[in-house]
């Protein structure tokens, strides 16, 4: 039987995380820090320079700052294999430079038997990223209201056949996935468990640091409580809020805490509290915690977050070409 056909046949309890080895030193793991999407009319001043200079690029600048980009629109509709060569030739500046994407709603969001083709179409654009060594991860990203039972088990198990050889990575966030068949059964597939910072509620579930596979994966959310799961919230509503350095310091020790994990090759950590750039400061915000010192960051940032940003970056027009890939280290972050 395939593994994942077996989640979650324990009971809940308290929290069951496994303890990531390696706790006595930290070995070559590459750890990126990037941000969710990059197609954001609100980050027009904020975070892109306005007026944009002539043939304006956001993804090519981006790639510029950071060492991954999570696709959003991957979730609303498939990438075609031209989408993917595009976005290849706009960051091929950038060798280590890797996208993460979220699969199709349609294996995610619906319940339909799905079919042959839409597999793919689900598939197509990411295999031309994975066959290019530009794929961190394939995000399958479920929603709180999907709780563990058989019935979603056996989802499971069809979904994650059908995306075999991609490299996946599962988000769930309700509690009652907290078992440790959960996190056996995704070992033993080579499939990646994705911790995630989310407003907290009940049978919400809570911080981890938990590998599962080669690749470590970490979500930052937002905390904004009050549109959540507010009726009528707009997205931008959601994912309104700006962490601070003492919210995300337990982060950066959760992340070097996966790094560790003897299994880990790469973790990608992704901020998704896009509105207004905000997931822009708190991904430069992480960088900074966890390589020890003052990044570079654009200058246009600094006009609506100067404070946030002054104790963990430098204002710069564009970003260095020798800047170094993060790697996981023992010094804290900037005084």
């Amino acid at each position: 039987m395939h593994a994942l056909g077996r989640i979650g046949a324990g009971g809940a309890g308290s929290p069951h995380f496994p303890t990531p080895g390696g706790a006595a030193g930290y070995g070559p793991q590459v750890i990126r820090v990037g941000v969710a999407g990059w197609d954001y009319d609100d980050w027009k001043g904020p975070v892109y320079p306005v007026p944009a200079p002539r043939g304006f690029d956001p993804l090519a600048w981006l790639s510029g700052w950071f060492d991954v980009v999570e696709v959003n629109s991957t979730f609303y509709r498939p990438a075609s294999a031209k989408a993917a060569r595009s976005w290849l030739s706009r960051v091929e500046g950038h060798p280590d430079f890797r996208f993460t994407a979220k699969v199709w709603r349609r294996f995610t969001h619906e319940r339909s038997t799905f079919t042959a083709a839409d597999v793919r179409a689900a598939r197509e654009g990411l295999d031309i990223l994975a066959g290019a060594g530009r794929l961190g991860a394939a995000l399958l990203q479920f929603p709180w209201s999907f709780k563990r039972d058989e019935a979603s088990r056996e989802w499971l198990r069809a979904v994650t056949g059908a995306l075999r050889g991609l490299p996946l990575v599962l988000e769930v966030r309700h509690a009652s996935w907290n078992v440790p068949e959960l996190y056996a059964a995704l070992s033993a597939l080579g499939i990646g468990f994705v911790n995630l910072d989310q407003p907290l509620f009940r049978n919400s579930l809570a911080p981890s640091a938990v590998a599962t596979a080669q690749v470590g994966y970490v979500r930052i959310h937002g905390r904004n409580a009050r549109d959540w799961f507010r009726e009528g919230a707009t997205r931008d509503e959601r994912y309104d809020y700006l962490y601070t350095p003492e919210e995300l310091r337990p982060w950066a020790e959760r992340v070097r805490q996966i790094a560790a994990s003897p299994r880990v090759t790469d973790v990608h950590v992704v901020t998704n509290n896009h509105f207004a750039g905000q997931e822009v400061v708190n991904a430069l915000q992480l960088r900074s915690m966890l390589e020890g010192r003052k990044v570079e960051a654009p200058e246009t940032l600094f006009g609506s977050y100067g404070p946030a940003l002054a104790p963990f970056a430098v204002p710069v027009t564009s970003p260095s070409s020798s800047r170094p890939s993060a790697e996981p280290r023992r010094d804290g972050p900037p005084s």
